[in-house]
């Protein structure tokens, strides 16, 4: 085992810390942050218009006439509809952040270059035809929600650095030192602003001219499907969920690494089944693995799962740092807060707790994909649950009001727990023994 820590402080832990501070991908994260209480919002509202309550829709319907729900529900189109409009204006904000520029400037011009590559054609359906018709005039929803976070993604990043590098090479317009400051970089962004437009509107028109037509049909057809279909795979998940034990287990943050590739996508596959839910909540959802699958049912007490271990430490500890230890960590733990045990007992760089740190995730990977994969267990429902929601509340709301989501999370913490334990009742005895040996030293020290 020193010699896989060896490996890991060798190889690893270089590379993963280059791309922890790579400023593109921590861009695309706190850029798709900016959206989750958005996200958060439009779920509650998602999951009061389907509450598993007998008579309660005819209870709603009495009161607020039978339109209730399509009231109810428009936050959630106001929240999720426009994921990728969000998205656009908040990468290219904290990239330009990370650059020193001005912040506001680069996600107005972001935003500006998403909107100019997204064709204003939605599909109608004319009364008493069965033909469906692409009309103009209207921004698609379908674009400027989740399917289209990948061009979002992918047109701030690149009009950032066209605005950053202009605006670097000091190729602006420069006003008096008497003009208002709010006014005065409003005109420096003129220049990179105009050439972002220009080079977006020269490819859209060259790309109109080939069979993709779009910038969303490229990236749909080049990179949004075949990353799909890989991260919303078993052996995606397996790998993803192995990347961030592995990173973990040499103190890097790596939900917050493997999430900033994969996070777009596994969002992109929640909100695939927050439309189909809400169309009909008893239809069979397209997707196992969305962002609430690695969130609810794997990070039970976060990373690792490691509530189990909080528990154990709180009930079966003989060592007293460890019995400390599970007092303070037991409460983050219920919210899935893990850095107390993870940097606290510790896991980072220990050979013997390394051991379950990785395999506890995989075999619950294995195990809660196999259970809603067959419908033993229901698939997440797309309500963006929030991370930090206690187990079997989160199971059950991130299902759409079932049961068996909430099942299916105790037994995912029996099993890290049965897991856990041989190992944690070795490092117990460690710690025990080692407290033992400072106990002695201090009385032989004492009657010295």
């Amino acid at each position: 085992m020193n010699a896989f820590i060896s490996v890991l402080e060798k190889y690893v832990m270089p590379v993963a810390g280059r791309i922890a501070e790579q400023k593109h991908l921590q861009a695309i994260r706190d850029g798709i942050i900016l959206a989750m209480p958005l996200l958060i919002i439009g779920s509650l509202f998602l999951i009061l218009g389907y509450l598993p309550i007998p008579g309660y829709n005819e209870f709603m319907a009495g009161i607020f006439g039978e339109k209730w729900l399509e009231k109810l529900l428009y936050p959630v189109g106001a929240t999720f509809d426009i994921m990728a409009l969000v998205v656009s204006f908040g990468v290219a904000y904290r990239l330009a952040e990370k650059y020193k520029v001005d912040a506001l400037s680069a996600g107005a011009i972001s935003l500006a270059a998403f909107l100019l590559a997204t064709p204003y054609k939605v599909p109608f359906v004319p009364e008493g035809s069965k033909e469906t018709l692409m009309v103009g005039g209207g921004i698609p929803v379908q674009w400027v929600g989740s399917k289209g976070l990948f061009v979002a993604m992918l047109l701030a990043l690149i009009s950032t650095e066209i605005y950053r590098k202009i605006i670097q090479k000091n190729i602006v317009i420069k006003l008096p030192d008497g003009v208002p400051p709010a006014v005065s970089r409003s005109f420096v962004a003129l220049i990179p602003g105009f050439a972002v437009i220009c080079l977006i509107w020269v490819s859209r028109l060259l790309l109109e001219l080939t069979p993709f037509e779009s910038f969303h049909n490229i990236v749909t057809v080049l990179l949004n499907k075949p990353l799909s279909t890989l991260g919303g795979s078993l052996f995606g998940a397996i790998i993803a969920v192995l990347l961030v034990q592995l990173l973990w287990s040499v103190g890097l943050h790596g939900a917050a690494i493997v999430g900033g590739i994969m996070g777009p996508i596994w969002l992109s596959l929640m909100d695939e089944n927050r439309m189909v839910f809400q169309a009909n909540p008893n239809a069979d959802l397209p997707n196992v693995i969305t962002q609430q699958f690695f969130d609810l049912w794997i990070y039970i007490g976060g990373s690792g799962a490691t509530l189990a271990l909080a528990v154990a430490m709180l009930l079966r500890s003989r060592s007293q740092q460890l019995k400390s230890l599970g007092r303070l960590s037991i409460a983050p733990g219920i919210f899935n807060i893990n850095e107390p045990i993870t940097f606290g007992m510790p896991i980072v760089m220990n050979p013997l707790l390394i051991i379950p740190f990785i395999l506890v995730p995989i075999v619950l990977t294995i195990i809660s994909y196999v259970a809603m994969a067959t419908g033993l267990v229901a698939k997440p429902s797309g309500v963006a649950v929030p991370w930090t929601t206690p187990m079997i509340i989160s199971g059950y709301l991130a299902t759409g009001g079932k049961i068996s989501g909430s099942i299916l999370q105790l037994i995912n913490f029996l099993i890290a727990l049965a897991i856990y334990y041989p190992f944690f009742a070795m490092w117990d005895k460690q710690k025990v023994a080692e407290e033992g040996d400072i106990t002695d030293a201090k009385m032989d020290s004492t009657m010295t």
